[in-house]
């Protein structure tokens, strides 16, 4: 019986690993922030996600919009607000997965065109209901694709929240003192 115990509980633990979201910890020069992806609702943004991590993209690039009351953005400048250049090509736009731009919740950023996403994210500071999937027909109503949620370290993006800001040439609520992404460990792949 304990044999077949251990069997099972092996068993357990290897469907438990096949099923478990990836998890990555990004660290700011104000502290760490942990963010569960969300591969089965979001896999191309996902893996998009990760090889950026996986390549060091994200390193040295800052939260460059900050609104507080509304979400933090990041992932494409310098701290000179130079932008990066992109590895990854352009997302077909994964917003109509069910998940909502909840507080706490990451997606990605884009332009007008709703597959225009590439590196970019922002984290949610409050329910954003106007950001979610309405239609598909109407380039308006795409939504911005969320493709995980914070986990741990909500208190270092309310407080990144609170950072003062002013305008960067033709760049709004830029932080006055660049708020960087150290780096973009990966936890947990899967």
């Amino acid at each position: 019986m304990f044999k077949q115990l251990s069997v099972l509980t092996v068993s357990l633990l290897a469907a438990a690993a096949v099923w478990a979201a990836p998890v990555v910890e990004m660290t700011t020069n104000m502290g760490k922030i942990t963010l569960e992806l969300a591969p089965d609702k979001a896999p191309k943004t996902v893996e998009m996600f990760l090889y950026n991590a996986r390549h060091g993209f994200y390193e040295g690039t800052i939260f460059h919009r900050v609104i507080d009351g509304f979400m933090i953005q990041g992932g494409g400048f310098n701290p000179a607000m130079e932008e990066k250049k992109v590895l990854t090509p352009a997302l077909q736009n994964e917003a109509a997965n069910g998940l909502a731009n909840d507080r706490g919740t990451i997606a990605m950023a884009r332009t007008a065109d709703p597959h225009s996403a590439r590196a970019q994210f922002f984290i949610n500071l409050k329910d954003n209901d106007f950001l979610n999937h309405r239609t598909s027909t109407d380039p308006r109503g795409w939504g911005y694709a969320v493709f995980g949620k914070v986990t741990g370290g909500m208190d270092v993006v309310d407080k990144i929240a609170k950072t003062p800001t002013a305008d960067v040439g033709y760049y709004e609520k830029v932080p006055t003192t660049p708020v960087v992404i150290q780096a973009v460990k990966i936890i947990r792949e899967k």
